[in-house]
């Protein structure tokens, strides 16, 4: 059943009607009469109410301008009820254009992470190969996605990473404050077409061109077994978290592997503990040596 929030606003002649998703894709509509909304079946019903002035369609609500017949107390739960009722019963809200883009239905759901500061964003489908992290908005050339999103004053870092948004937030804001505004905007630019990452922006390639197998091939032994060790034991499950690992370095003399922590790993209260306990004790074990220490360069 279609959930709708009813809000005033500063004018008191007009309430709005809030969707849960977006119902428009980057438009915004203003009928104010019958004949004038031929393109929303929603709207022409909602005229045949006598004290109906005006309707805006926009984003995610509807919002009604009355006449002074009646006072909003009276009728606001009713309009509510039909609106539900013809939404449910498949009723249009906005008649799409045969030459508009299709819209490609998507879900997107939040999952908290061991980092209160951040909120895994999960999509139905796959984003990227390529795990892309961005500490303010002039390094998003490569993603339109995340362009948008460092427009929200409360964003600090966005990581995208295979099927996943993790957005760092400032402290601000509560997630309960703003986790549903993120997740329908995420869900409707995904929808509406809107570019995620562009692969061919992203810089994939280690320094002088060399491509990640030839800068593998010409690293020491003991740090290709340490990459190893990272991609098939940890990077999964440090994904699940909403974040990345990624190998740095490896010094033979002090036995120190310096890695780099991306998305919700950065910052994250129980990192240190994680990496300690768990990163290093697994490859000192598994290289079989207890000398070896484990940094975050970015700790």
């Amino acid at each position: 059943m279609t959930k709708i929030t009813i809000k005033e606003t500063q004018n008191p002649t007009i309430l709005k009607f809030e969707f849960e998703d977006f119902i428009t894709q980057n438009q915004n509509f203003e009928f104010k009469n019958i004949d004038e909304a031929q393109s929303s079946p929603l709207a022409q019903q909602l005229f045949y109410l006598p004290f109906v002035k005006t309707v805006y369609i926009s984003g995610n609500f509807i919002a009604i301008e009355r006449y002074s017949i009646v006072d909003w107390d009276d009728v606001k739960d009713a309009v509510a009820e039909q609106i539900v009722s013809f939404v449910d019963k498949g009723g249009v809200i906005i008649k799409v254009e045969e030459n508009a883009a299709k819209k490609q239905p998507i879900t997107v759901y939040g999952e908290t992470t061991p980092n209160p500061s951040a909120l895994k964003f999960v999509v139905s489908r796959m984003l990227t190969r390529n795990a892309v992290e961005y500490k303010n908005i002039d390094q998003t050339a490569s993603s339109p996605l995340a362009q948008e999103l460092f427009k929200f004053p409360y964003v600090k870092e966005v990581f995208i990473d295979e099927n996943y948004i993790s957005v760092t937030k400032y402290e601000i804001n509560d997630w309960s404050e703003i986790t549903l505004e993120l997740r329908t905007f995420i869900k409707k630019f995904i929808e509406s077409g809107g570019t995620v990452l562009d692969e061919s922006l992203i810089q994939t390639t280690a320094k002088n061109d060399v491509t990640k197998d030839e800068a593998f091939d010409k690293l020491d032994v003991t740090s290709q077994q340490i990459i190893n060790i990272l991609e098939e034991y940890v990077k999964p499950a440090v994904a699940a978290d909403g974040g990345n690992i990624a190998f740095e370095s490896y010094n033979e003399d002090d036995k120190t592997v310096k890695v780099l922590l991306q998305g919700a790993c950065s910052g994250c209260p129980s990192s240190t503990f994680t990496l300690k306990s768990g990163i290093e004790n697994m490859l000192k074990s598994m290289l079989n040596d207890e000398a070896i220490k484990v940094e975050a360069v970015n700790a």
